[in-house]
């Protein structure tokens, strides 16, 4: 893979860093002080490591009587006492591109299941009396690597943590960090309060000082305005909620646009999906919308209109219109 890559990097005079696909908790400062760290002291090849209680499964780093890093062995082809040591080779390693360049083709299939190993060019380049030192990630977690559903699991649980802890830094209240899901990119205004049991998918933006939860699902592309309330047992994909408005309980909002100050009464479905295609629902400012009541989109529900509770919405509701039914009917005009 590595020698895949320098074909494309032709003519290019520099540092290259070398990256594992399967390590996603690494942090953007530690690479930063590993390739600041290289490129100031003009090392030949500069490792990342990091130091584990229980290191199995990884290489390890061997270092001679005076502290210098002699090779990487792997696990599979470590000695009993090599096994003991705690350092580990995370895989993330910075080269000068001519040094990396001119020893790949001296890596040989030498360990046991014949497969050439990356990290033997350590090896190789300290025979070579190369320059080669390594940088300790401070967090150990960023070394691990994901090879099993289970590992998958752990990186999530502890890359949500990350995400979580930066929120309460900044202010947003989540109640139960334990059991609240918020995916990487979202986006949430002061003084909001996230409540046990709620998942926050890609690309959601949440205003300031909004109520979210318990037990509510906010999909792709929601947007809520300042002090929104998106209560329990809710859903919302693709939608966007104005200021002031509350979808408190037990209600799907999908491909919708909630203008402000709106009510939406327990129960409540804006049916988007017609079995071709979906379609969209606009509910105007100062709408109150009845308990269990359906919105077959298309549909405008316009301003200060009122439906019943159980209504059946079918066609547009006018601006101050008081609608019931199956399917609604016009009952009055608010003055």
């Amino acid at each position: 893979a590595v020698k895949a890559g320098l074909s494309a990097l032709k003519g290019f005079k520099g540092t290259v860093l070398v990256l594992y696909g399967d390590s996603p908790l690494l942090k953007k400062d530690t690479l930063k002080k590993l390739l600041d760290y290289h490129i100031k002291n003009n090392v030949d090849a500069t490792l990342l490591t990091a130091q584990l209680n229980k290191p199995e499964g990884y290489g390890r780093v061997i270092r001679d009587k005076y502290f210098s890093i002699c090779r990487i062995v792997e696990e599979k082809d470590a000695d009993e006492v090599e096994k003991d040591i705690k350092e580990i080779n995370t895989g993330i390693m910075v080269f000068k591109k001519e040094i990396l360049e001119n020893n790949l083709k001296y890596i040989r299939p030498n360990n046991r299941k014949k497969e050439y190993y990356l990290t033997d060019i350590i090896g190789i380049l300290t025979k070579k009396d190369c320059l080669v030192e390594a940088v300790k990630a401070e967090d150990a977690q960023e070394a691990l690597g994901i090879n099993t559903g289970a590992e998958l699991a752990g990186a999530n649980y502890i890359m949500q943590k990350r995400i979580n802890e930066k929120f309460m830094r900044d202010g947003i209240t989540i109640v139960d960090p334990a059991t609240t899901f918020i995916s990487f990119g979202t986006k949430i205004g002061a003084l909001t309060v996230i409540y046990p049991f709620t998942v926050i998918e890609r690309d959601v933006k949440i205003g300031k000082r909004c109520s979210v939860g318990p037990f509510a699902h906010l999909r792709e592309t929601v947007r809520l305005g300042n002090d929104v309330t998106a209560g329990n047992f809710i859903e919302m994909v693709r939608a966007k909620i104005g200021a002031k408005t509350f979808v408190k309980h037990f209600s799907y909002i999908g491909d919708s646009s909630l203008g402000a100050s709106v009510n939406i009464g327990a129960g409540t479905v804006t049916a988007n999906f017609d079995g071709l295609r979906k379609n969209y629902t606009i509910i105007k400012d100062k709408v109150n919308i009845g308990s269990d009541t359906v919105i077959v989109a298309p549909a405008r529900i316009g301003r200060s209109a009122t439906t019943g509770a159980g209504s059946v919405i079918t066609k547009n509701v006018p601006d101050n219109a008081v609608v019931a039914g199956v399917p609604a009917r016009t009952l009055r005009k608010k003055r």
